[in-house]
């Protein structure tokens, strides 16, 4: 049997953003995965460029990595006590495009933000804007990285034993999810 691929969405388009990092991280402890980053510099949605142009090749690109990937791991920055704009956009394009590349798809959601609470404000909004997708959304273990740029050495790692383990718990869950949905 082959690894499983795994795609990670990052919240954040900066390189070195501990989104970024979080979903790296998130892929190691994983486990064998083919593991991609999607790409979520996307032009603003606009439905006179989709009704025009029609939907942008990137965007058709990331609704199709989403529908190959066995599973999806998505971590959101807090801005103004919600996701992200880029996020929300991607999710808005993705929602245009045809077919169901969410559905019953496994799903785990977290958050890295400067703040001492991590992010939970904006995962908790991320998580309503999930379910019209209708993924399988994980419920936890809850990961809401706070002061997230202290959180990881030079080598990207986390250094916190407590959020290494509540990570670790969510991969796992990730992964069991996967036995779950091939047997349905």
């Amino acid at each position: 049997m082959s690894d499983p691929v795994l795609l990670g969405l990052s919240g954040s388009l900066r390189r070195a953003s501990a989104n970024r990092l979080l979903i790296r991280e998130a892929a190691r402890l994983f486990g064998p995965a083919a593991f991609a980053e999607a790409d979520l510099a996307l032009p603003l949605y606009d439905g006179d460029v989709e009704e025009g142009e029609g939907i942008p090749a990137p965007v058709q690109r990331l609704a199709d990595q989403i529908a190959q990937a066995d599973a999806v791991v998505i971590s959101t920055p807090e801005y103004n006590k919600g996701p992200s704009g880029v996020l929300k956009n991607a999710l808005d394009w993705v929602s245009r495009t045809s077919g169901k590349p969410w559905a019953d798809k496994p799903v785990a959601v977290m958050s890295a933000a400067a703040g001492r609470a991590g992010g939970e404000r904006a995962q908790m909004v991320l998580r309503g804007f999930m379910v019209p997708f209708q993924p399988c959304l994980l419920s936890g273990p809850e990961l809401h990285l706070a002061d997230c740029r202290n959180q990881f050495d030079a080598e990207g790692r986390l250094i916190s034993a407590q959020y290494n383990k509540t990570l670790q718990a969510l991969m796992d869950k990730l992964r069991a999810e996967l036995g779950r949905t091939a047997v349905r």
